[in-house]
């Protein structure tokens, strides 16, 4: 399979490795100030750029006719856009705020949990999410699709960064040197707490997933998430 990657910082190299290993081969490996020269000939493209470039890289896969697996988080009030589109232009495409097999695992724990604990209103939910100095958005796309999860399947109706009503969800925010990401959901109650975690030790599950991601998207047509290609929306 022909990849491209757009994107090509620590995350593009990582995937890069990893897509070799796999036996495929890079068409492309665009940083933010390179041409899209070699996007035509890509089975796939690959995305993790930065917020601000991630649009334009959507746009231009769909316009070429390539599909897209995109891991760039912090652009998403453009998400309808690039949806309508990809439909428009019979396109393909995953926007995963995480494709680490393991966290995606994760967010259907997370959405279980929160169905269990709905009616216990004993317990308080809260979240953490701590990672590098080097990321641009907080919170993290992670924390925010786990919050969702919440929201979804409980009584609990936003999140917050600030100190939270009854009503909402707080997310504290750490940004330490050397941390990938972990991400806690925490349910206190005055006698005890429950605690469900997830923390990666390094980048490969995150590239490992888009890779095996674009491996499932192409030749497709339509929009996808993880669900689709872990197979948990058949669970």
């Amino acid at each position: 399979m022909k990849i491209a990657l757009l994107g090509y910082g620590k995350m593009g190299k990582v995937i890069e490795r990893i897509a070799l290993e796999r036996g495929h081969e890079i068409v492309l490996r665009k940083s933010s100030e390179a041409t899209f020269d070699g996007l035509e000939k890509a089975d796939v493209a690959i995305d993790f750029s930065v917020p601000d470039s991630a649009v334009c890289n959507i746009s231009e896969c769909f316009t070429t006719n390539i599909p897209v697996v995109c891991g760039t988080t912090g652009w998403l009030e453009h998400y309808d856009e690039m949806v309508a589109l990809c439909k428009e232009k019979n396109g393909a495409f995953i926007y995963g705020s995480n494709f680490s097999l393991g966290v995606n695992i994760f967010f259907e724990l997370n959405d279980y949990l929160a169905k269990m604990m709905a009616n216990l209103s004993q317990y308080k939910v809260s979240m953490e999410e701590i990672h590098h100095t080097q990321k641009l958005d907080a919170p993290s796309g992670t924390a925010i699709s786990l919050a969702n999860g919440i929201l979804e399947n409980s009584k609990y109706e936003s999140w917050t960064l600030e100190k939270a009503n009854e009503n909402q969800v707080h997310i504290e925010v750490k940004r330490i040197e050397n941390i990938p990401g972990t991400h806690s959901i925490f349910y206190d109650s005055e006698v005890d707490q429950i605690e469900i975690k997830h923390t990666a030790h390094n980048r490969e599950g995150f590239a490992l997933g888009a890779v095996i991601a674009a491996e499932w998207l192409a030749g497709k047509k339509g929009i996808f998430t993880m669900k689709d290609v872990l197979s948990l929306n058949n669970k």
